[in-house]
């Protein structure tokens, strides 16, 4: 018998930031926005932002055990937010915009004390960790508006995202970034002009176009997931092709008129490198067709998943 579904909670400063890391994750169901940790019943924006009611804008997420553990949750919390800020978050500031991880059970509890030990002894930061471990309580439901903001406005969101500091912090303290002289020691020469100097393979003669062996794709960069074989398929262009990536919020779309034509380009986010181009032809309900060189990736069979720190895709095959 599978365990039942768990509710995790966290606080990271303006909720909109704090749902698209997880959202897209397997194994998780439901990302809400919310208010939690006050003195007040249903609260509203306006009256949790005056700092009277005590309340954190907070996410609650509702996810199963099984397929993604609890410990992977928190430190995909910790990779969205500067711990050291006793104050708010970034731009935002205000007891609302305070920093929690919000406890349901004794298990979780020590699991999060644990990983903020973890952190603290770490060294990555000069200050300390000031993130609460605190009992979670009532969860209020924030309103529609604010309910999945990212894809709703996804520009205004990225625009918030950056101009707030955020995402800046992100790239700078939580992703490793390698120097130009690192890639080209450890890249091929395709796969630095593919990445690097926005270089096309030939297709038909690249690693992935015709690969079908179960498991996920990940940047051959920073090795984050971008696809899965399951979204794959031959489009007979050559090159792998897919009717989706596993997490949208991990690839930058931009106009492309180079070589006289007029596209739409990919980029992955953390690493910068140049991925492949995105269609309007595939067979999928949104039409989408993501054609990605081979150089850009790198194959993760499924039952290599857990042993290279993928284990929450585990579910997918």
């Amino acid at each position: 018998m599978s365990k039942p579904y768990e509710l995790a909670a966290f606080a990271g400063g303006c909720f909109w930031c704090m749902v698209s890391p997880f959202d897209e994750l397997p194994g998780i169901t439901e990302v809400i926005s919310g208010y939690t940790g006050g003195h007040k019943e249903n609260p509203t924006y306006e009256e949790v932002h005056s700092d009277a009611t005590g309340h954190y804008e907070a996410v609650q997420i509702t996810f199963d055990p099984e397929k993604i553990p609890y410990q992977k949750i928190v430190d995909l919390f910790w990779q969205q937010i500067d711990p050291t800020d006793e104050g708010g978050q970034f731009s935002d500031r205000g007891t609302s915009y305070r920093t929690a991880i919000f406890y349901h059970n004794g298990q979780q509890k020590k699991i999060a004390e644990s990983s903020k030990e973890k952190l603290s002894q770490s060294g990555k930061f000069s200050k300390p960790i000031v993130t609460g471990i605190l009992p979670a309580g009532p969860f209020y439901q924030a309103e529609e508006k604010h309910q999945q903001y990212y894809k709703k406005n996804p520009f205004h969101y990225n625009l918030y995202k950056e101009g707030s500091g955020r995402a800046s912090f992100i790239r700078s303290y939580w992703k490793k970034h390698k120097s130009d002289e690192e890639l080209r020691q450890e890249l091929t020469p395709l796969q630095y002009e593919v990445t690097r100097n926005n270089g096309t393979e030939p297709p038909f003669q690249n690693e992935y176009w015709d690969h079908t062996a179960e498991g996920i794709y990940v940047d051959i960069i920073s090795g984050e997931p971008l696809f899965s074989s399951a979204d794959k398929y031959d489009a007979g262009c050559g090159w792998p092709s897919f009717t989706k990536p596993l997490r949208r919020s991990e690839l930058k779309e931009s106009f492309d008129t180079s070589h006289g034509m007029r596209r739409i380009e990919i980029r992955a986010k953390t690493s910068k490198s140049h991925l492949g181009h995105v269609f309007d032809d595939g067979p999928g309900p949104d039409r989408a067709r993501y054609c990605i060189n081979s150089a850009a990736l790198r194959f993760i069979p499924k039952e290599k998943l857990a042993e290279e720190g993928y284990e929450e895709f585990k579910s997918l095959f």
